[in-house]
């Protein structure tokens, strides 16, 4: 089985430490997927800005709640894990 390498608060350095600790302000936890991507800061940061502008973007013509519930729905049927 592979393994993937994470950060956890235990291995964090003081950076990770202070993005981890406002993830979890935030959201009441940290993310499987952020603690995937700070294992590199240079691959973490491009994709947290695309989130952001797919996700946070004022253009949409769906909001953003609408936006998550399709994207659940096309998960769903592509066969995405739960």
């Amino acid at each position: 089985m592979a393994r993937i390498t994470t950060v956890t608060p235990e291995t964090a350095d003081a950076s990770m430490r202070g993005v981890m600790d406002t993830v979890r302000e935030e959201y009441g936890y940290v993310p499987g997927i952020a603690q995937v991507l700070l294992v590199d800061p240079a691959v973490a940061w491009p994709v947290n800005a695309l989130y952001d502008y797919l996700n946070l973007r004022p253009d949409s013509p769906f909001t953003r709640l609408q936006r998550e519930m399709l994207g659940t729905v096309v998960n769903g049927l592509v066969g995405g894990a739960p």
